[in-house]
């Protein structure tokens, strides 16, 4: 049920916070990041996007490039995690403190998880702000170890 709850949230929030967001979309195909060499961030999104049966979410393509980033999951713990991780490596916004404080309330037995991923992403260097559309082409193995992205 608490699954649930959050997911009906984020579907009525999608279209707002999409229209909020001050970044251009990217305008760019699954099939064209898969025609990224397989060691590039653009083709380890593109099969993300391929596996999970999703499409790029216009002016969103940053949050599936930190699911592939952070090797995080799909589930909505996960999702949550992900934010923590994103709140640890400095990201501030309206959006992720409100997942952090609804997940929270509704996950109460993930939080030590979610303080571990906090963690994690405090010990990573800040990379939230890039602009991973121009680091499509780079490999994702050394824009990890840059930003030491565990």
């Amino acid at each position: 049920m608490r699954a649930i709850i959050l997911e009906k949230l984020y579907e009525w929030s999608l279209v707002p916070y999409q229209a909020l967001k001050q970044n251009d979309a990217w305008n760019t195909s699954i099939g064209e990041l898969l025609n990224y060499r397989k060691d590039s961030l653009g083709y380890s999104l593109g099969c993300f996007l391929s596996r999970n049966n999703f499409d790029l979410q216009q002016k969103l393509e940053s949050h599936d490039v930190f699911h592939v980033l952070t090797d995080t999951g799909i589930t909505v713990p996960e999702e949550i995690s992900m934010q923590f991780y994103l709140l640890g490596n400095g990201k501030r916004s309206p959006y992720l403190f409100t997942v952090i404080f609804l997940g929270s309330l509704l996950y109460p037995d993930y939080l030590k998880f979610y303080y571990r991923t906090y963690c994690r992403g405090k010990t990573a260097l800040s990379f939230h702000k890039l602009d991973f559309q121009k680091l499509l082409d780079q490999p994702i193995e050394k824009i990890k170890t840059t930003f030491l992205i565990k």
